[in-house]
């Protein structure tokens, strides 16, 4: 590893820890040369499907993409940065564990929105409501209405 202060080729490793629920692991580095210390992130290089749109475009899988939804849905709901980026790990791993070459966006956004409902029902119906598109108040009361009856059901 290169040292991002003097480009000097001999760092070593002086701290390693497991971070991101065991998906990832952090190193502290420290360059022989100018002594400068930096963290690098370690992960698997994983491939995940390609995405198939709804008008049949098939592009990369952009997790940056899906975060940024994800987040928007989440916006000043009480769940921690850690709670989210381990519930958006969880959902990456469902989606590798299909273990499809391609995969359509709509079992994406079923996925994302099944993690959701689990965590926070308020982020799950601003989600839903992007993603089915939601036309009017009546189809946010149908969702809501849905998830009412599913809560009363799970109770008893």
């Amino acid at each position: 590893m290169f040292c991002p202060f003097c480009q000097a080729q001999d760092t070593k490793v002086i701290d390693s820890r497991q971070v991101a629920d065991g998906t990832q692991v952090r190193r502290r580095r420290e360059c022989e040369t100018c002594q400068g210390r930096f963290t690098t992130f370690e992960s698997p290089d994983l491939a995940l499907p390609r995405v198939i749109k709804s008008d049949g475009e098939r592009q990369p899988f952009n997790g940056t993409k899906l975060k940024a939804g994800m987040q928007r849905a989440l916006e000043k709901r009480p769940l921690s940065t850690e709670d989210m980026d381990a519930l958006f790990s969880k959902i990456i791993n469902t989606i590798r564990q299909l273990g499809e070459r391609e995969i359509s966006s709509r079992t994406i956004g079923e996925v994302v929105m099944a993690s959701l409902k689990t965590v926070d029902q308020v982020a799950y119906v601003r989600f839903a409501s992007v993603y089915r598109d939601f036309q009017d108040i009546e189809e946010f009361a149908q969702e809501i209405s849905s998830l009412s009856s599913e809560k009363n059901t799970n109770k008893k």
